[in-house]
Formats: C-alpha cells, structure tokens, sequence
C-alpha cells in the first residue's frame, strides 16, 4: 500500500470524517474471505466465532468513535499483560526489571528454548515466561485473590467502568489444558525466578488473561497509556513512553517487526483477538476480531490497524 500523505506535521483528525471511516471499515471487513483461525488450544476459545469485528477510538478531546461489536464483551488474554506490568510497576518501580529483560524474543509467545538459553530471565515481560513473572511480583505478600482484586480495580480504574469481570470458564479451561505455561512457571522456578508456589502464580496468571473486555472499555483504558488528556493519572509520563515502547517492540511477540513497519504504533495483541494501540497524545485504540494469523495475532484486526493509521497518519515516526 502506497502512502501518499504529504511530509510534515500529521494534522488533527476530523471526528465526522473518522467515524465514517470506522463505519465505512466494518462494513469492507465483513466482506472478508479469509478471517484466520480461532485460538484452539484453550476450548473456551476454539467456540468463538472467528467472523467478529470491533473498532473503538478515544481522541484526545474525550471524543468516543465504535464501529462493529462494541459492546460485546471479548477474552483479552494477554492484552492483560500491559496493565499487570503497569500494576507492578506501580508497586515496586524498576526492581522488576532484575528478574526480566526488555528485549524483543523473535520467538512464539510460549517458548521454553529462550528461557532455558538465557538461564531463566525471560527476554520481555509480553512473551508468557516474562508475564508469569510479572505476575508472581505483583503476588509479593498476598494472596492470589488480593492480586486479583487489585488488577482488577487498577482496570476499571483506568477504563473509567466497573463492568469489568474476569470469565471463570475462560480461567478454569486455561488452567485445564495450560501444559506449556505450567513447564515454563516449573523452569523460572527452577532458576528461582518465581517467588511463589507455580500453582499460585499459574492461577493468577489464567485468571488474569480471562478478564473480559469490550472495544469501547479497552480503548478508555487505554488513555493512560496514550498520555490523552483527562485520562486516570495511574501512571507518570515517563514510565507510560516506556510503557508503549515496549508495547511497539515485544507487543505482538515474533511479529512485533511487522506490526511495527506495517502499523507505526505502539500495540499489543491477545490470543482473543484484541490488539490495544495507543497514538501518544493523540488516542487510544482498541480493536477485535477472533481469527488468529500465523503468529498469534488477530489477522482483520491486524489489517484494520494499518488501515487505520493509513486513513489519519497516526504513527509514532512521524
């Protein structure tokens, strides 16, 4: 696809003409042929219907834009690993970054060769080995409910809603056939890089990536990440841009590269089918549709990025 923009200072996106676009958006998608494949390794995943598509935008100005399924609520998955990281580091600032690196992985989201090459410190916090440890820190001195309940809290804070709930039959299947988180919990421990029991740090982890969302509740969520006016102040500036930097370089695990050359933004994806993006200062995104690509990422919802940051100029170079 051919940018024809001219250089220079990406002006302000016209509302009307956005939402057109979105309506206009949903609508072509829905023509698609190929929607990818549905997650089949968590059962509960494998039902949902892989022809699904959402859209919600929040400008800078408070300005609300959906189009498609907004309000069906979705499995977020490992979108939750971007506000677990900011939860812990809300708790304990940099200390986290002794137990995991801030590196790309080049390697699927669950893989155990890397963990075992690097002798137990996960390469960032996106891939599952870093999030497990993510989450085992913000366990430190509580139990898996009070963790919960605080992430939780920290979520509907920043969506600005309380209808925020975590799926227990999402939870429960992901603890059922979780095969590969539970080896690579069982190796961080083994390098006494999981601080509690792994049964412990595993429960929290499935129930964390099992919290439900809609377009509309993950695109507010997204505005403290986005630095937009008004949003919750959950987060210093400083650690937000870190925040998104590794958001656009570890986001989509081994597609973080083509993520970041196709789209421009900051993103992070799940194996739901939700990809959060934030265009610093300008808004916060939030997409969805089921089908998977090759690399775990949703396939329209990663196509509907680029066209997206297409339509307004919206990137981070430029």
């Amino acid at each position: 696809m051919t940018d024809d923009r001219p250089a220079g200072p990406v002006p302000p996106v016209d509302p009307g003409k956005l939402k057109a676009f979105l309506d206009r958006l949903s609508t072509e998608v829905h023509a698609a042929d190929d929607w990818g494949q549905v997650a089949t390794y968590i059962p509960e995943l494998a039902d949902v219907a892989p022809n699904q598509f959402a859209i919600s935008v929040v400008l800078a100005d408070g300005t609300r834009l959906s189009a498609g399924a907004r309000s069906v609520p979705f499995s977020i998955q490992s979108v939750s690993k971007v506000f677990m990281l900011a939860c812990v580091l809300g708790r304990e600032g940099d200390n986290i970054w002794r137990r995991v690196d801030r590196e790309p992985s080049g390697d699927r989201f669950d893989s155990i060769l890397l963990l075992e090459q690097e002798k137990g410190r996960p390469r960032n916090p996106f891939i599952n080995a870093g999030a497990l440890v993510t989450t085992d820190a913000m366990l430190a001195n509580r139990a898996p409910k009070q963790a919960l309940s605080e992430f939780l809290g920290f979520l509907r804070a920043a969506a600005g809603d309380e209808d925020i709930h975590i799926d227990p039959s999402v939870a429960a299947s992901e603890a059922r056939y979780g095969f590969r988180n539970v080896a690579l919990a069982n190796y961080l421990k083994s390098y006494d890089n999981l601080h509690n029991a792994p049964e412990l740090t595993l429960g929290t982890y499935f129930h964390q990536c099992a919290v439900e969302m809609t377009t509309d509740q993950l695109a507010m969520a997204g505005r403290m990440i986005a630095q937009l006016p008004g949003a919750p102040p959950l987060m210093a500036p400083a650690r937000a841009r870190r925040l998104g930097a590794l958001m656009m370089t570890c986001g989509h695990y081994d597609g973080s590269g083509d993520f970041a050359f196709r789209v421009g933004l900051p993103g992070k994806s799940g194996v739901g089918g939700g990809i959060l993006m934030v265009a610093p200062g300008r808004a916060s995104i939030a997409i969805w549709s089921p089908g998977l690509n090759s690399y775990g990422n949703s396939k329209v919802g990663t196509e509907a990025a680029e066209l997206l940051t297409d339509f307004t100029g919206w990137s981070v170079f430029s």
